[in-house]
């Protein structure tokens, strides 16, 4: 059939399967991951939708988009049917994301719980290839007064100098703290040092009345909190 040899484009498909009517009619939630990326580069090449394109490249990430967020656009490339206008289309946009997500993480919140912890610091130091230990400085309202780094590298107990933690715990006013830091390892099983830095700084913020509420963990998608495990 002639049709069979031209491009499947968004707009050959039924209407009821093309990606940009379904987000118009049913909202933007509504739509896959893959039906998004569909929408941002338009079309596939001669055998394979834009949508089935999509599918195979986060297939090759399983279907991971802070993994997506990393491919630089030769990575794109390497897929049939993605040119460096399509490629440069998908950075983009997961860029824009990540831009959004740390405005989010800027807006001086609340603390509630772990979680909200996490959605802080995760686009700090969630997807870094190296780990950082960062502290976060709280009021009595447990409002966010400054999130600072506090070293760099691998994680030892030399690396962590508690009177530069609790000095500036002071200078804030701050009476409680939370410690954080990343794992690019992706694993998130506190390791003996981690142990051992929480018990070091706890203790010392006891003496001066300064609460360490919770240690994280925190990887690419998910975290680990000594609080919420107990172990605190």
């Amino acid at each position: 059939m002639e049709y069979e040899n031209k491009s499947l484009s968004i707009k050959a498909w039924a209407e009821d399967d093309r990606p940009r009517e379904k987000l118009l009619l049913k909202g933007k939630s509504a739509l896959s991951d893959a039906e998004l990326i569909a929408i941002l580069i338009g079309s596939g090449s001669r055998n394979e939708s834009a949508v089935d394109l999509s599918k195979r490249i986060l297939n090759s990430i399983e279907n991971n988009l802070n993994t997506l967020g990393k491919l630089t656009a030769l990575d794109l490339q390497k897929f049939k049917g993605i040119g460096e206008a399509k490629a440069i289309s998908i950075i983009t946009a997961l860029e824009l994301g990540r831009r959004r997500r740390l405005e989010e993480a800027l807006e001086v919140p609340k603390i509630t719980s772990s979680k909200s912890v996490f959605e802080i610091m995760q686009p700090l130091i969630g997807e870094l290839q190296h780990e950082e230990f960062w502290i976060v400085y709280l009021n009595n309202s447990n409002k966010v007064l400054l999130k600072e780094q506090l070293s760099k590298g691998g994680l030892t107990g030399t690396l962590v100098d508690v009177r530069l933690v609790f000095k500036r715990a002071l200078d804030l006013f701050a009476t409680a703290v939370i410690l954080c830091h990343n794992h690019p390892s992706g694993k998130l099983q506190p390791s003996v040092a981690d142990k051992s830095i929480t018990s070091k700084l706890k203790l010392a913020g006891e003496t001066l009345d300064i609460k360490v509420l919770d240690h994280l963990i925190i990887t690419e998608n998910a975290y680990f909190s000594f609080a919420d495990e107990s172990i605190l």
